[in-house]
């Protein structure tokens, strides 16, 4: 039952995950992929049927755009994907909507805690 919750709430960050690696530098798909597995710990292991709609959705809503490199000597080419002007706007407003849910979620499920009204860093102190 908790591979069912922990799934759900992963997807949530998914899209942010994305354009966050896309700020770095153009990326393929499996190059995300493997990105996401690494920096994560082994916390976001997608499979390509997980990841490429996610591409594909973000695409759409021009968050991100899609370029062929020019095939190297014995190399198919790759589709490469980078973050837009609108997509960077957006992340930076996901990160935020992020953070308050997070802190809502810490002053939810630890009542002993002090939070500063208005913190958004999540500053806290345990009460006395």
């Amino acid at each position: 039952m908790q591979e069912k919750y922990e799934r759900q709430m992963k997807k949530g960050a998914l899209d942010m995950l994305v354009l966050r690696l896309l700020t770095e530098e153009k990326k393929y798909g499996y190059q995300l992929i493997l990105e996401l597995r690494e920096k994560s710990g082994t916390i976001f292991c997608l499979k390509e049927g997980t990841l490429y709609p996610i591409l594909y959705r973000l695409e759409e809503e021009r968050l991100v755009e899609s370029r062929w490199s020019e095939a190297e000597s014995r190399q198919l080419p790759r589709k490469y994907y980078l973050i837009t002007d609108k997509g960077r706007e957006t992340l930076d407003e996901m990160y935020q909507s992020w953070r308050q849910i997070t802190e809502g979620v810490e002053r939810l499920m630890n009542p002993d805690l002090q939070y500063t009204e208005g913190d958004s860093k999540g500053r806290k102190e345990r009460s006395e």
